[in-house]
């Protein structure tokens, strides 16, 4: 590079020292001293046109003289940039002229012309930067390293963007469409292996997407190309293409997928895999002449698809660099598909697992009506440590449990489902809700130390209308009444279970027929914007305003109540899980309820009889005498003749007849076949084929055995 004075020591003669320096291209007069004061870089002996400077002796050119102030200079006063090439830009800018900008650059030195390029001058600079003015199909010439490591980058980041399998194809198509290629399909393994399994059975790849004229372009690297209309071959091409094609072991397809590194179609390898890959009679469809290229799809440990690029006939062709562009677009395409399989699989355990810890269906209690929701606290952590549960008890009662463990991980759920299956074998036991939690308490605290959880568990009963409460440090449940009063209920707050060593105490409470109680964890009303008892207070509001709709005579619906409580989360509300659980009691109104107390004496079976047929004449259920009669007279006869103290007997309308014999012998009944010669045990038998339903749960006083028939 030539160093330019920016100040001069001694003015020149004739010269004018504040006329600025651009007045010394104003004339083509030579200056020797001038010319000694820019030496130049030796170049080549160029013939000297009239009016050109003089070159100097180490072989530059002199700068033409200054003219005097006031002074018109002599000789021609145009200049062209050709006159002046030799020494560059910097001492060689036209004097009357301005530079053309539509002047085309002349080539990098190094990098060849495309084969069928068209010359210089009829595609401007601008022009083959923009791809504006370019003909129909013809492509956005990259004939230049930058360009081509500018596209790959951008094509690479819009790979990158994609988390799942089809936006990561479809990222590979809309990035390379149409500025690398008019066409690609791309296709992968059927199915696709996970991680370090090794797949059985043959390999058989799938046409997963082809793609020609992408919806929106690809802006990142490159401005948008013209669309160009749709070629009849690409149109063949993507409807006799096969779908499926197994690779056959040692043929060409295989032999291309081994080598890993793409090829041109016209290679012998890709001629003869194409056939097997596109299917006998559509590699015709294919452009020759390096206008198609096959690139295998290699995962972290083996082959996962193939991807074709193919380009018009009339386009330029590919050349060997572009064989590296498509071998960094596979490299990359195939990582992140393998990444997505992982996750993919990843996210489907998550889900498996998450769902197997939650009840997949709520049952159909008697005299209550349930509804539940979870949300985990983000898409990418779909498990986490809450669970909602209602677990049907003897004597027509349901519990109600709702918990959250800490944290939101794999091991939150895993503690969670052992949690869940503790309270599901308690519930069985019908131990009361305190000690429920006790023995939660103590099941915590053999996990680990460090095993922290709150629970609530509450237990309805249809019949008294009655509910009775245990808490181990969750947030208390909200009961909204008929009329669409919501309140909080005052239920110990207790300590986390997994503590140890703290006594939880119950409450009974009333459950008014129409009213709804509402069980939720902390990440409903708990957020980083609010403190939990704000949330609380905000959630009894929007219940109150929620039933103010539907009038005070009708309560809202139990699923629409669900969506509108989940509504009231903002934008910043979900950092933890979500379990919520909703139960609106309808009970059991007294005049279908009959109980009754039997002595263990003989004449039982036949007082219960007559209690049953008097029962269901009141009922207008007479076509049901002979079964209840049938069923009652053997359940009876059992209880008696093991019991040492009264035996209840309870009948319940609902949707269904219900009969309940209650006795204080813990050992359950198991149904067997009697042999011909005995002369009992075919009662449980006669239950179990007339009944619609039938079961029996021990208790803390005894056992209960029940039966439901189809009114």
């Amino acid at each position: 590079m030539t160093e330019h004075p920016t100040s001069y020591e001694r003015p020149q003669p004739g010269v004018d020292p504040a006329e600025a320096r651009g007045a010394l291209l104003r004339s083509p007069q030579p200056q020797q001293a001038q010319a000694q004061a820019h030496p130049q870089v030796q170049t080549q002996p160029q013939v000297r046109a009239p009016g050109q400077a003089q070159p100097c002796p180490r072989g530059g050119t002199a700068l033409p003289a200054q003219a005097r102030a006031g002074e018109t200079p002599s000789g021609s006063g145009t200049s062209t940039s050709e006159e002046h090439s030799v020494n560059g830009p910097e001492h060689a800018q036209p004097a009357s002229a301005e530079p053309d900008p539509h002047r085309p650059r002349p080539a990098p030195e190094g990098i060849p012309p495309q084969p069928g390029a068209e010359p210089e001058r009829a595609v401007g600079a601008q022009e083959r930067r923009s791809g504006r003015g370019l003909p129909p199909g013809r492509p956005m010439p990259m004939r230049r390293d930058g360009d081509r490591l500018r596209f790959v980058g951008a094509a690479t980041r819009r790979i990158a963007r994609g988390i799942d399998l089809d936006e990561i194809v479809m990222g590979l198509c809309r990035a390379t469409v149409p500025t690398f290629s008019d066409s690609i399909l791309v296709y992968l393994r059927d199915p696709l292996p996970v991680g370090d399994e090794r797949p059985v059975g043959p390999v058989v790849l799938r046409l997963r997407r082809t793609d020609r004229i992408p919806e929106e372009r690809d802006t990142e690297g490159f401005p948008p190309l013209p669309v160009p209309e749709p070629d009849p071959a690409e149109i063949g091409l993507a409807a006799l293409t096969a779908e499926l094609c197994e690779v056959r072991p040692g043929g060409a397809l295989n032999e291309v997928l081994r080598g890993v590194r793409p090829v041109f179609a016209d290679a012998p390898a890709a001629r003869a895999a194409l056939p097997e890959l596109l299917g006998e009679g559509n590699e015709a469809l294919v452009p020759g002449a390096q206008h198609a290229i096959l690139a295998p799809l290699r995962g972290r440990r083996r082959v996962i698809g193939a991807a074709l690029f193919l380009r018009r006939p009339e386009r330029l062709a590919f050349e060997a660099d572009d064989l590296l562009v498509a071998a960094q677009l596979a490299t990359h395409s195939a990582l992140g598909i393998d990444k997505a399989v992982l996750y993919g699989r990843e996210a489907y355990i998550a889900d498996e697992l998450q769902r197997t810890m939650l009840p997949e269906n709520l049952p159909s209690a008697t005299g209550v009506r349930l509804a539940s929701r979870y949300l985990p606290a983000a898409e990418t952590a779909r498990v986490g440590g809450d669970w909602y549960d209602a677990i049907p008890l003897p004597g027509s009662r349901v519990a109600l449990v709702v918990g959250d463990v800490m944290g939101h991980s794999m091991t939150s759920a895993a503690i969670m489902g052992q949690l869940r299956t503790t309270a599901q074998t308690l519930a069985g036991l019908d131990l009361p809700p305190q000690e429920v939690l006790h023995h939660l308490d103590e099941q915590a605290q053999r996990l680990g130390s460090d095993r922290m959880a709150t629970c609530l568990y509450a237990v309805y009963d249809p019949v008294s209308h009655r509910i009775t409460i245990a808490n181990a440090g969750h947030p208390p449940p909200v009961l909204l009444h008929l009329g669409g009063r919501a309140e909080v209920l005052r239920v110990p707050a207790g300590a986390p279970i997994g503590v140890g060593g703290v006594d939880f105490e119950a409450v009974e409470l009333d459950a008014p027929a129409g009213a709804t109680l509402l069980l939720y964890t902390d990440g409903l009303v708990e957020s980083r914007l609010r403190d939990v008892w704000t949330g609380i207070e905000q959630l009894r509001e929007k219940l109150a305003a929620t039933a103010q709709l539907t009038g005070p005579d009708h309560p809202p619906p139990l699923e629409a109540l669900c969506d509108e409580v989940l509504d009231m989360l903002g934008p910043g509300d979900r950092d933890d899980d979500i379990a919520l659980l909703a139960a609106r009691f309808d009970g059991i109104a007294p005049s279908d309820v009959a109980y009754w107390f039997l002595e263990p004496e003989d004449a039982a079976p036949g007082r219960a009889r007559r209690l049953a047929r008097r029962a269901l004449s009141r009922w207008g259920l007479e076509e049901l005498t002979d079964s209840v009669e049938l069923l009652v007279s053997e359940v009876v006869t059992n209880a008696v003749r093991y019991a040492s103290r009264p035996v209840t007997l309870r009948l319940l309308r609902t949707d269904v007849l219900r009969c309940e014999v209650g006795d204080d012998v813990p050992q359950l009944p198991r149904l067997r076949q009697a042999r011909a010669t005995d002369e009992g045990g075919r009662g449980l038998y006669l239950v179990n084929r007339l009944a619609r339903r039938w079961g029996a749960t021990r208790l803390s006083t005894g056992k209960v055995v029940w039966f439901e028939l189809n009114r």
